[in-house]
């Protein structure tokens, strides 16, 4: 167990680091700042949660005591059911936004939570976020509950209109998926009917095939071009139309020219074309895309008007 540390006669709180005010608030050799810090504290130590200070110096936030009344507004069955994800029988899960993790203390302290109260199932922390979901017994512990047991810790959550919308503009749209598998399985193929092309000399593969292979690479390149590269020639036009250049545009200029060529080779049976490779071409795109959106939708700390609103607000009279 560490000890208190003081510095230029000023002591320093054993639960989050703060200067105390003064000496009173105290526990043994400990010193805290104030009582929220005290509390957890007790909390903690009644629940055989000390370790909790010895993953890392003074990791603790400030307790947040606030009044009784602060959520109440909880309460609500409206405000409940936009901000439960899901529930069956007693069984709900959330996922709150809490600014206040920092560290591995706050982590190990969060995912043990039913340590602290039995009616919560589990926990479980995606630090790069700052959220925390949580899986709990709603016929023992209610939404209230919960939020108040969180900010009496000194995390507190983070709820806004924002955490009401569960639309996200860093998803991975369904279109965009079958895209990518139409890109996909066409490339597939179209490298399987190139084969003959790869590996054999002249003479050996008839004119006959080649044609015909020739013909089914442009059928199965119609679908990539037309629908899977469809995002790129439409952002591409769209830029030229406002006379401005993007990255789209040399993309889909060879894009464009893969296709007119190989579509000039095979009819004209000047060659084989390169319908392979301008399919593969948007397929690797299309993955790039991907992986881009979903790190995006994991690094995502952009907030929208919605993060600066209340969900309720208490009227006094």
């Amino acid at each position: 167990m560490m000890s208190t540390v003081t510095t230029e006669k000023k002591t320093i709180c054993y639960h989050c680091g703060e200067f105390c005010p003064d000496d009173t608030i105290t526990i043994d050799d400990k010193y805290f700042c104030c009582q929220g810090c005290k509390f957890v504290f007790e909390l903690l130590s009644s629940n055989n949660l000390d370790n909790y200070y010895t993953i890392e110096h003074t990791p603790g936030k400030r307790s947040t005591l606030t009044s009784i009344n602060k959520y109440a507004f909880l309460d609500l069955p409206e405000i409940r059911e936009q901000l439960i994800e899901f529930s069956s029988k007693n069984i709900s899960r959330l996922t709150l936004d809490i600014p206040q993790i920092h560290c591995s203390s706050c982590i190990w302290l969060l995912e043990n939570l039913k340590r602290i109260n039995p009616s919560i199932i589990d926990s479980k922390v995606n630090f790069l976020k700052k959220e925390v979901s949580i899986r709990f017994d709603e016929s023992k512990i209610s939404l209230r509950q919960l939020i108040e047991l969180l900010s009496s810790l000194g995390y507190e959550p983070n709820i806004s209109l924002k955490n009401l919308d569960k639309t996200s503009l860093n998803k991975v749209k369904p279109t965009y998926a079958i895209k990518l598998a139409v890109a996909g399985f066409c490339f597939a193929n179209i490298m399987l009917f190139s084969f003959p092309e790869y590996l054999a000399t002249d003479g050996i593969v008839s004119v006959e095939f080649k044609k015909f292979f020739g013909y089914l690479n442009i059928l199965l390149s119609l679908p990539v071009f037309f629908y899977s590269a469809s995002d790129y020639l439409k952002s591409a036009y769209q830029s030229i139309k406002q006379k401005i250049i993007n990255i789209d545009v040399p993309i889909s200029l060879g894009i464009i020219i893969l296709f007119t060529r190989s579509l000039f080779d095979i009819i004209s049976q000047s060659g084989s074309g390169y319908m392979d490779s301008m399919s593969g071409l948007v397929f690797f795109l299309l993955i790039g895309k991907f992986f881009q959106q979903k790190t995006y939708e994991s690094l995502s700390f952009e907030r929208d008007y919605k993060s600066y609103f209340p969900i309720s607000v208490t009227k006094l009279t």
